[in-house]
């Protein structure tokens, strides 16, 4: 078994989940209206007055352990392997994706490079569905996921730091970032900076395989 950090919170062990990796926060099996909601919402005036309340009160929901720093969106899987490329991630290093999901970015960096991983999220749903997915991808043994608020984390062992959060969700870990993590590390965020007082080192542009233009910004810590 790779040699990782301790961590206090963890899931019992993975039981089997479909392999399938959901998009856009769909769950497998998920149950889906066969109307639209522009069918359906107009028999409902009340629903639809209080619909964009009710969006932004799950934007915001407060997990047990904590606050939900960004909605689930998980990273299409170019643009995962675009910052690993970036980051210049080697079997060497130790990759943590804070606000893991699924788990793509470290299975995608035990897979490709050897590289170990951690993945912290505070969806226990989530933790429990990575945990599967790396054990699918035959990576189970270098990579680890575990429910834990991000703000709390210990990432003083990470070599390489992957984030795909708000911007206030960033400049919120960024005084733990730059606490904890040695000269060398770097960091590495989807589309969201770290606020105009810390500028990246490094800005990477691209189109994605959906069309989709990308911004990744890299920071390494001195």
């Amino acid at each position: 078994m790779a040699d990782f950090p301790e961590h206090s919170k963890t899931l019992a062990g993975p039981r089997f989940l479909p392999k399938h990796i959901p998009e856009k926060g769909l769950w497998p099996n998920a149950k889906v209206l066969s109307k639209s909601a522009g069918e359906v919402i107009p028999t409902m005036p009340l629903l639809k007055l209080a619909l964009p309340f009710v969006v932004a009160a799950a934007l915001l929901t407060v997990h047990p352990i904590g606050q939900n720093l960004a909605p689930y969106i998980p990273t299409p899987d170019d643009v995962v392997d675009r910052m690993l490329s970036f980051a210049k991630v080697t079997r060497d290093d130790v990759v943590f994706d804070l606000g893991c999901g699924d788990g793509r970015i470290p299975i995608a960096a035990a897979r490709k490079y050897g590289a170990r991983g951690v993945g912290l999220d505070i969806d226990p749903k989530l933790v429990e569905l990575a945990t599967s997915n790396a054990k699918a991808a035959g990576v189970d043994r270098l990579v680890q996921f575990h429910l834990q608020n991000v703000l709390e984390a210990d990432v003083s062992s990470a070599t390489v730091v992957t984030l795909y959060l708000l911007s206030s969700s960033n400049e919120r870990l960024r005084p733990m970032l730059t606490r904890q993590l040695k000269p060398g590390a770097r960091i590495v965020s989807h589309a969201f900076s770290m606020g105009r007082d810390w500028p990246a080192d490094a800005i990477d542009q691209f189109v994605s395989a959906r069309g989709d233009e990308v911004t990744l910004y890299l920071w390494k810590i001195r």
